[in-house]
């Protein structure tokens, strides 16, 4: 499809298609005010803009550019979450009801709580699997074990799987552990031949525990052009043109609310947030220093956004910075909408 380029400011391009669309897409003052206001962060480095699976707006300000990949962070929770859906429809995990204790074989401690057994994948995409957390303040003893594995089924039970939402991050890892035993792949083979090759979209190495499985709901490296496919394939319900990658009613389920997180108070699914913003219903990841993937069906939008992932933290109010510059998109195009004739 052949692209205009319209204009530029520092750092912003702007594209618009010489073919119509069914779907009113931002206007170019509405994209002009995003990046504006986006300049005002400091740590942030990209935008990338879909309306209907095109790219329509790139901004880039700092860092990597749109087409590198760089830590997603905690994104790769939502990404590892699509993992495992594409790992049920094919075949390799029977079903989210699927005890974890079956996939993990010997890996389980002998002398883990016997309730572990009541774990299943579901509680694991969720957040629900009970266990004390093993992110925040819990992060460093884990990272710093010798067995990733036993140190998170060794922790407490705080609740009963299918509970309270206790976001963790080792809940995320035994899902990448899980994959790995089930497929006898790597969790990064996997991800290449299951998203990689569909999307075709070029997935990197990244790190590994101490036994060598790839980490699971951190560190992912992808770039913000990977992360835009990986936001579309859930906006088209699992599809890629007329293949299937997704089980069927997979996004829905993904994107029912199960938990609630204590912070934002925004429900959570499998690896996906939700919330309202400008009155439109957002789907959304997010991982640690502002790296944010936002789809909003309503709009057929798909948005990317990547910052500096680096410590120290911009802070926890970086992401509602970040939910204001959707605001800016989605407000900007409702008015615009509303004022044509």
């Amino acid at each position: 499809m052949r692209l205009a380029r319209l204009g530029q400011i520092p750092g912003l391009m702007i594209l618009l298609f010489s073919t119509q669309v069914l779907a009113a897409p931002p206007s170019v003052s509405t994209l002009v005010a995003m990046s504006t206001a986006a300049q005002r962060l400091e740590p942030l480095h990209n935008i990338v803009v879909a309306h209907q699976g095109e790219i329509i707006h790139e901004h880039h300000q700092s860092g990597p550019t749109v087409d590198q990949p760089v830590n997603i962070k905690s994104l790769s929770k939502t990404v590892l979450a699509a993992l495992v859906g594409a790992a049920i429809e094919e075949g390799i995990i029977q079903s989210v009801e699927q005890p974890v204790v079956d996939l993990l074989g010997s890996l389980v401690p002998a002398d883990a709580d016997p309730k572990v057994e009541e774990i299943s994948v579901r509680h694991l995409l969720s957040m629900q699997a009970g266990l004390e957390r093993t992110s925040g303040d819990n992060y460093s003893a884990w990272v710093a074990s010798r067995n990733w594995v036993a140190y998170v089924l060794s922790r407490p039970f705080e609740d009963e799987p299918g509970g309270i939402m206790l976001y963790s991050t080792g809940s995320s890892h035994l899902l990448s552990v899980s994959l790995t035993q089930a497929s006898g792949e790597s969790t990064l083979a996997l991800a290449r031949r299951l998203l990689g090759e569909p999307l075709d979209i070029r997935i990197p190495a990244w790190p590994r525990d101490p036994q060598g499985i790839y980490f699971g709901g951190n560190n992912m490296r992808l770039s913000p052009l990977a992360l835009i496919q990986i936001g579309e394939l859930y906006r088209n319900n699992g599809r890629v043109d007329d293949q299937r990658v997704l089980p069927e009613g997979w996004v829905e389920t993904s994107w029912k609310s199960r938990g609630t997180s204590k912070w934002t108070g925004h429900g959570y699914g499998y690896g996906w947030f939700s919330t309202r913003i400008a009155d439109e219903l957002v789907y959304y990841g997010r991982g640690f220093g502002g790296q944010a993937l936002y789809v909003v069906p309503s709009r057929d939008l798909t948005v990317v956004i990547t910052s500096n992932p680096h410590p120290p933290s911009p802070g926890r109010g970086f992401q509602g910075k970040l939910n204001r510059l959707m605001d800016i998109l989605l407000t900007e195009q409702t008015q615009v909408e509303e004022d044509t004739p």
